[in-house]
């Protein structure tokens, strides 16, 4: 996954509303102009020079226009957002995954933008090697933290949580909590939902490593860390008593983190799932995605986890990578047109 590499830029404002709606109101105004969004989404403003009128959100090539903000108190706790208005969609990365996470990232900072919405990037406690000492539960806290300041300190009119890979976990669980912000979470999209246990259990070591994390648990071990074998990426626990931590919550069957394997049954993935259907929800799913073994009948299980979530859209990207670093342009249409669609709708007051 792409690390932040080059620095990123502060412009001058965007022309965001100077009179904006109040987020205890209610009210969601007209969006402006709602035509042909994609057509700037895959060409990037080179910038530079003395500032113009307008400046688009992408100075060049992995080089981001915004605000770089702390969102809460731990160090780790940083976001970036491009433009300047009071709708943000926050993508949520997977594994590994921190800034600039994905390659659409940049046609949809322009996208987004020229619909009135900023893109919000975060890190957190499970960003880059830190998710092998985290959890769900963490990240749902600090993403609960970072909706508080969107509406609290940018006068946030409500969101839409994007999730790429693990980050779907991230998202599903975060609407299970009910936390007081989460009202405000208008839609969701999980792109790349895929099974991190299914593509554990590919590889040879998974099984011997699964049972030493149990050993350790039963042992109470488990906040220990695993041998390096476990995850070369990122030092990882067993499990950590109250909170699970990754290689047992990754890798056991009906772990914390198993959501979307296609041996678990219907009843299994409504439980897992269903409480999804009170949030209009998209699933992006990659037909060639490379961490979905090869005997899982993709578009059955697509098919499976959108009913599980009581009639999520689906979209296939045929060809598609895990990242979809391959089908950009498919993967900004398809984020930009349900977003345009699903957005707007309007929110709940989390404080009434």
């Amino acid at each position: 996954m792409n690390s932040l590499s080059t620095s990123s830029t502060v412009s001058s404002s965007s022309t965001s509303s100077a009179s904006s709606t109040s987020w205890f109101s209610g009210i969601v105004r007209g969006r402006q102009d709602r035509s042909s969004s994609l057509k700037a989404a895959g060409s990037y403003s080179e910038g530079g020079g003395e500032a113009s009128d307008f400046e688009g959100p992408i100075k060049g090539k992995n080089q981001f226009r915004g605000v770089l903000f702390k969102y809460g108190p731990k160090p780790i706790q940083v976001a970036f957002k491009t433009g300047d208005y009071n709708q943000q969609v926050i993508f949520i990365g997977g594994l590994t995954d921190g800034f600039l996470a994905t390659e659409y990232l940049e046609p949809l900072a322009i996208a987004l933008d020229n619909e009135k919405w900023s893109l919000v990037q975060l890190l957190m406690s499970s960003s880059y090697t830190g998710y092998g000492t985290s959890s769900l539960q963490q990240d749902a806290m600090e993403i609960d933290q970072l909706i508080s300041y969107l509406i609290n300190k940018e006068n946030s009119e409500g969101v839409v949580l994007l999730g790429h890979s693990t980050g779907c976990q991230d998202i599903v669980h975060y609407m299970r909590t009910n936390a007081a912000c989460s009202r405000a979470v208008r839609a969701a999209i999980l792109q790349a939902p895929v099974s991190d246990r299914e593509y554990k259990a590919t590889l040879s070591e998974t099984a011997a490593l699964i049972d030493l994390a149990s050993s350790m648990i039963m042992e109470g071990r488990g906040s220990e860390l695993m041998p390096k074998e476990a995850d070369p990426s990122s030092p990882i626990t067993a499990y950590r008593i109250p909170v699970p931590c990754r290689y047992n919550s990754l890798c056991a069957y009906m772990g914390d983190d198993d959501m979307f394997s296609s041996d678990l049954n219907d009843n299994q993935l409504r439980m897992r799932l269903g409480h999804m259907a009170n949030t209009p929800c998209q699933v992006i799913f990659s037909m060639d995605d490379e961490y979905v073994p090869e005997y899982v009948d993709k578009k059955t299980l697509v098919e499976r986890l959108c009913r599980a979530m009581g009639g999520a859209e689906k979209v296939e990207i045929e060809y598609g990578n895990h990242s979809l670093s391959n089908r950009v342009h498919e993967a900004v249409q398809a984020i930009i047109d349900f977003v345009k669609r699903e957005g707007p709708k309007g929110w709940d007051d989390p404080w009434s």
